[in-house]
This record gives C-alpha cells, sequence and structure tokens, in this order.
C-alpha cells in the first residue's frame, strides 16, 4: 500500500472510472471522427453547382458545427479531466507507472489536444468571415490534430492489455523507457488504432443525425433528406471492416487473456458464459441494432426521421460504447497492466517478496491503531480487494461469502492465496499476497461481516 485507498461504498471506485469514460468515449471519439465529418461536408458543399442548395448545407454545417464545438469541447474536455482525476485516485499504482512510461507521449498529446480545442473554436467563429478555401484548412488542421490525440493515447491504452515481452524484459530495471516504442507500438495497437477508428466515424455519423433531425422537413425537404442520408452513410463502411478488425485484434491479445473470452464460447453447450462473452454479445447485437435502425429510419425514410429516433440511436451507440470499454476492462484481468501489475495494484514480481515480510509491513497508510487482526484484515481488504469488490455493493463478498462459516471462509482465503492453477477463480482475479497472519487476519475480517458477532451469539441461544 504505497497510497491511500479511495472507498466509494456500494458503487466501487472501478465503475467512477467506468461511468466517466464511458461518456467520454463517446464524446472523444466523436471528436475525431466529427473532425473529419466537417471538413468533408464543406468541401461537399463547396463543389456543389446549385448555390442555393450549397448555402443551405453551409449554414447546416455551421449549426453543427457550434453543437460539435459545444460537445466536445466542454464536456469531453471535462469528462477528459475528471478521468484522470479518477484513475489517480482509484488506481495510483498504476497511473504512476504510465506516467513515467509514457509522460513524453502524454505530453505530446496535451499539446495536439491545445492544438484542436483552438482549431474548433477558430473553424467555427469564421464562419463567412474569411475565405472559404481557409477556413477549409482550419477545418483540416483540426482533423488532423484531433486523429493524432487517438494516435498516442491508443498506443498507452493498448499498453495496458499487451504491454509486449520487450518491455516486460526490461519492466521494473529503470530502462523502461529506452524501450518506448516498442511498448507503444505493442501488439494490438494496429488493429486497435483501426477499430476505434471505425467507431470514430460511426459516432461522427451518429451525432451528426442529431443535428440532422432538427431540420425542419417542410421548408427544407431536400435539405434534410440530403444531409440524413449522407450522415447514415457514415455507418456503413466502419461495420463493414468491423468484423474483420475485430478478429485481427483477437490474434493480437495474449493468449492468457483471450481465453478470457473464449471461456464462455467453449461452454455454450452447457449454458455457461463468462461475463465478458456476455458483454462482447451486447456489442454485435447492439452494433446490428444501430445499424439496422438507422438504415430503416434515417436512410430509408429522411423526411420523417425525427429528433427522438436520433436520440435512440445515441442510446443503442452509448449501449455499444458502455459494452466496448467494459470488454476491454475486463479482458486485461487478472491484471491492470498486463503480465506485470495485478488489478489491485500489486506487481506480479513483488507477490513472493509480499508473501515473505507481509502486506502492510512497509505501508504508510495503515491507521496507527491497526494493532488487531480485525483493523489489520480490513487494512488488507482495502488495499487488495477494494479495487474491484465493496462489501455490500458492486460485486460484494457479504453476499459471495454468505452463509459460509468461520472456517470455510478461512479457507477461501487460502485458496486465493495459493492461486492454483486449477483454482476457479485463477483466471479472473489476482492471488491474495501476504504472509499466513495476513491470511487469517483477512479471514477474520470478512467473517466479521459475514457473520457479525451479534449475529453468531443470538445464533447459539
Amino acid at each position: 500500500m504505497n497510497y491511500p485507498f479511495w472507498e466509494i461504498p456500494y458503487l466501487g471506485s472501478g465503475w467512477v472510472i467506468g461511468i466517466i469514460s464511458i461518456f467520454h468515449v463517446m464524446i472523444s471519439q466523436f471528436a475525431v471522427g466529427g473532425g473529419l465529418y466537417l471538413p468533408l461536408a464543406e468541401r461537399k458543399a463547396m463543389r456543389m453547382t446549385d448555390r442555393t442548395a450549397a448555402d443551405a448545407w453551409m449554414k447546416q454545417l455551421a449549426g453543427h458545427s457550434k453543437f460539435f464545438l459545444k460537445v466536445t469541447g466542454i464536456y469531453g474536455t471535462v469528462s477528459g479531466v475528471g478521468i484522470w482525476f479518477a484513475i489517480g485516485l482509484t488506481h495510483p499504482e498504476a497511473t504512476s507507472t504510465l506516467i513515467h512510461n509514457f509522460v513524453f507521449g502524454w505530453a505530446i498529446e496535451w499539446i495536439f489536444f491545445l492544438v484542436e480545442m483552438t482549431s474548433i473554436a477558430v473553424y467555427y467563429y469564421t464562419w463567412d468571415r474569411i475565405d472559404p478555401k481557409l477556413h477549409l484548412k482550419v477545418g483540416w488542421v483540426y482533423a488532423v490534430v484531433s486523429f493524432f490525440t487517438l494516435f498516442i493515447i491508443n498506443g498507452i491504452l493498448t499498453f495496458m492489455l499487451a504491454p509486449g515481452s520487450t518491455w516486460l524484459g526490461v519492466a521494473g530495471t529503470g530502462h523502461e523507457a529506452s524501450v518506448f516504442w516498442s511498448a507503444f507500438f505493442n501488439p494490438t495497437y494496429w488493429p486497435s488504432l483501426l477499430l476505434r477508428c471505425c467507431v470514430c466515424a460511426s459516432l461522427a455519423g451518429i451525432w451528426a443525425l442529431i443535428s440532422a433531425s432538427r431540420i425542419d422537413s417542410d421548408s427544407a425537404r431536400n435539405l434534410k433528406i440530403a444531409v440524413v442520408r449522407w450522415s447514415a452513410k457514415w455507418l456503413a463502411p466502419s461495420f463493414l471492416a468491423m468484423p474483420f478488425l475485430f478478429g485481427w485484434y483477437l490474434l493480437m491479445v495474449p493468449s492468457s487473456q483471450r481465453a478470457l473470452l473464449t471461456l464462455g464460447v467453449d461452454t455454450i453447450g452447457t449454458g455457461t458464459f463468462s461475463v465478458i462473452t456476455r458483454v462482447a454479445l451486447i456489442i454485435v447485437i447492439t452494433s446490428a441494432t444501430v445499424v439496422g435502425v438507422t438504415y430503416y429510419l434515417a436512410y430509408r425514410n429522411p423526411e420523417d426521421f425525427t429528433l427522438s429516433h436520433a436520440l435512440a440511436i445515441l442510446v443503442l451507440a452509448l449501449v455499444a460504447t458502455g459494452a466496448g470499454e467494459y470488454s476491454r476492462e475486463m479482458l486485461r484481468k487478472p491484471y491492470v497492466i498486463g503480465q506485470w501489475m495485478y488489478s489491485n495494484g500489486v506487481r506480479v514480481p513483488d507477490a513472493i517478496k509480499i508473501d515473505q515480510r507481509g502486506y502492510l509491513a512497509k505501508s504508510n497508510w495503515v491507521w496507527n491503531n491497526a494493532d488487531t487482526s480485525y483493523s489489520r484484515g480490513e487494512a488488507i481488504f482495502r488495499g487488495e480487494c477494494g479495487s474491484c469488490h465493496t462489501l455490500h455493493g458492486y460485486r460484494p463478498l457479504a453476499t459471495l461469502l454468505s452463509g459460509r462459516d468461520s472456517a470455510n471462509i478461512r479457507a477461501f482465503v487460502s485458496m486465493l492465496h495459493e492461486y492454483k492453477p486449477d483454482s476457479p477463480y485463477h483466471r479472473f482475479m489476482p492471488p491474495m499476497v501476504g504472509t499466513r497472519q495476513d491470511v487469517d487476519d483477512l479471514a477474520n475480517f470478512l467473517n466479521a461481516q459475514v457473520n457479525p458477532p451479534a449475529t453468531a451469539i443470538a445464533a447459539q441461544r
């Protein structure tokens, strides 16, 4: 426990990151895809021979760029800062590792982000104020820099799943920076980047449908038909390519992590699905629904396409995005950084040392009165279990252990401590590290939650 523990009752600190991340990804990937949508749409309008239609397109794009600026510049920025705040509190050990390895990459990403925010502001505020060709160039500047923010952040995100053998070979030596590019362009980098580009294009079309749905069909019928259909087409290429890119991505995922997905597929005959398999099915079903609804409600009937229709598509996209981010997180289990750091912040090479000296031996974040088995067990629970579990909320250990007596609970904790390959929790959960006394302390604490003393006395009576 090198850092203090951030406790969020019932919900769990991990879901704080998850909730912020889902909305941020929806907006940030819209920022990348929408950055390409705007200059391409503007170029399309500039090439129209019918000046009346072209002016109508330009007016619609000016309104959409205002909507784009508000969503990405305000909500996207605030949620991005919120993620930084949340991960620093929830996973300080992992955040420290990422910063030490990618500090210059993150610095470059922030430079691109500043240029991105500046260029989109200039793009919006210079409609009809500068030469149209120059205005289009500003749009292309935004498109390029927004793509490079994705280009950089994708390397850091994929590193957490598959750092690669080169980086793992020098991890912990202090020479990690010497293999920066190997860690950045890790095995899953390119398929993940192309997958995210497809999602960005789709979200650009989905968010554009929000603006297009508000066009009055009576006064601007032809404009609404053209904009709705053109926006709907942005979904088709990405969804055609996604199955192939997803297959490539899975081939690059380490076999130990890919087993988390195939566990549910292999046992389909008995009706048993792993959590990540169920989430993957949600992604497939929801994505297919998005395409179908967009085709029938938007592309086939653009005149009758309303804001409620557009919001329904957006909600479906939010579900697909949330499921995708959740499955990406689950695919890393039991690690937060693949093969190097467990999801509770314990480094894999340090597990043996902790087993010898004790989990709390060098912790600066233990109460001064941690001199009882209960208080030590509570500190161990916070450090080793609290990043994924709560006592009475999300993934509640009290519910998991309900009905077990003291000996059974101690046997359960011992099983996690021994961490044998045939353990049913081996694939998903990190080992419980510490001395035999730590095992007893954690078991005593959990037993006190499941079988409170008052309950035990009443049972005896």
